[in-house]
């Protein structure tokens, strides 16, 4: 395992506990994820979900500490945390967690108005992205009004726009019946690939899986498996 300090990094983990009660979701993980690496935790269990929150900085882990671009996001207030999610992280969730009274250009531009972006400004990067993903011509949707495979390009719009180090994926497609699902899984990898970023995805589905460079595998807590992606693999393959 690499050093927090390693430039090659964009997560470091190391010695990760995290207890519920009784439960033990994280028992002393270390993990290290790569600039620019497509990274998928599985399978299912509450160790999963916890791990992603943890390398986000949404939860405070029991014990450990995790590192972004050598800076250690234990440190940080949750002030500092969520100005660090809100610069250098992206989110896309199972079921998007688009605002409902928001227009479509608006979900996305959202992070960037937050940052302090102008409207103005943030809105026209939204319409971008949206064009970039084959939505040009529904800026002014409500969610409500799209499909779930449109939905969650968008989500991954807002996740991108403002060109984060790492996207944590939780469940992107749940959701989805399994060719939406192979639409989403292609524009959200190469979205990520093309920015330079890192993804971190949280998925129980294998063929999902498949469609990173590597996989983590947990149970009761630890991290029992850490493979590349089988050599030759199409991604998507054993989604169809």
């Amino acid at each position: 395992m690499m050093s927090p300090d390693d430039p090659r990094e964009a997560l470091h983990a190391a010695g990760l506990t995290k207890n519920y009660g009784p439960v033990t979701a994280l028992a002393g993980v270390d993990l290290a994820v790569r600039r620019g690496e497509t990274l998928a935790v599985m399978p299912s269990g509450c160790g999963k979900s916890t791990l992603l929150h943890v390398l986000a900085g949404i939860l405070v882990p029991d014990g450990g500490d995790v590192h972004f671009g050598g800076r250690s996001i234990g440190g940080l207030s949750e002030a500092g945390r969520s100005a660090l999610r809100l610069s250098s992280f992206g989110f896309v969730f199972q079921d998007g967690q688009l605002l409902a009274e928001l227009t479509v250009q608006e979900n996305v531009a959202l992070p960037l108005i937050m940052a302090g972006l102008s409207r103005r400004e943030a809105v026209g990067r939204a319409r971008g992205w949206l064009g970039r993903f084959g939505l040009a011509g529904m800026e002014g949707r409500r969610p409500g009004e799209l499909s779930g495979g449109q939905a969650q390009r968008v989500a991954i719009a807002r996740a991108l726009v403002h060109g984060p180090g790492v996207v944590f994926a939780d469940e992107p497609t749940g959701a989805l019946d399994q060719g939406t699902g192979r639409e989403v899984m292609e524009v959200l990898t190469g979205s990520v690939a093309a920015d330079g970023a890192s993804l971190v995805m949280v998925t129980h589905d294998p063929g999902v899986a498949a469609w990173c460079s590597r996989t983590v595998t947990m149970s009761d807590g630890h991290i029992i498996a850490d493979t590349a992606t089988e050599a030759g693999m199409t991604p998507g393959e054993s989604l169809r």
